[in-house]
């Protein structure tokens, strides 16, 4: 599977916007017909003298009506055990178009869907997931917010997230893009994290590389985490369109 989307990376580009290495989101989503794909090839967790590498990390959103895309992901954790972590399935529509969309004014998007079951041990159930995102510009960065919540796959306990991305273009094909976000659970202590990274578009083709070095603020977040990907857009086959 990973091959086949390494030869469309090459033969099928079309549009993107490089939403890793990002934990939260843009207010924007995949034109109709249209699929775009991040792939996180390596992410390596250090907390004390543990470390967790989870690879890959795939995200695969595709345009089902205009201004609304499906939203699939998940995440392989190969150590210290193969596991399937994080599947989610959602959908993401555009409220209010705005600068993400060359319009005035702000973007509004909402995000909404299932967290999946999971194969690590208290977490094989099913959750909820609902975000508000609003993207705008001051002066040369672009802001996007996020804030929400839900229940988790562990005895559907609520939880509430949040999350603040920065990018700052510093050269035609290099953006510095920052993100500080947390999430909190009932009974649990909250995760919060901060994260200095760029994307870089290596050729005239829509393909964006990403590296990423995160530091956790609270307690309960992993000490270090660096993070590398790419994402790309690809056309879809014609009879998904019909």
């Amino acid at each position: 599977m990973q091959v086949l989307l390494l030869f469309a990376v090459l033969l099928l580009p079309t549009s993107a916007w490089a939403y890793r290495p990002f934990v939260s989101t843009d207010a924007a989503v995949a034109d109709l017909g249209e699929v775009e794909v991040e792939l996180g090839y390596f992410n390596l967790e250090r907390t004390g003298r543990q470390n967790v590498v989870t690879t890959p990390g795939l995200v695969v959103n595709y345009g089902v009506a205009k201004r609304v895309e499906l939203v699939g992901e998940f995440r392989l954790q190969v150590s210290p055990h193969v596991e399937i972590t994080d599947p989610a399935l959602s959908l993401k529509a555009v409220l209010k178009e705005g600068v993400l969309q060359e319009k005035p004014g702000v973007s509004i998007a909402v995000e909404a869907g299932l967290l999946l079951p999971s194969t690590l041990p208290h977490e094989r159930g099913v959750g909820f997931e609902g975000i508000g995102i609003v993207s705008g510009k001051v002066g040369p960065v672009t802001l996007h917010i996020n804030g929400g919540g839900g229940v988790d796959r562990n005895d559907s306990r609520a939880f509430g997230v949040w999350g603040v991305i920065g990018e700052l273009p510093i050269h035609e094909r290099f953006r510095l893009v920052g993100e500080v976000n947390g999430d909190a659970t009932q009974r649990e202590r909250p995760n919060t994290s901060a994260l200095l990274g760029l994307i870089w578009q290596p050729t005239s083709r829509n393909v964006f590389l990403d590296a990423g070095v995160r530091r956790g603020i609270s307690s309960a977040s992993p000490d270090w985490a660096f993070t590398v990907g790419v994402t790309f857009g690809v056309s879809a086959p014609t009879i998904w369109r019909q």
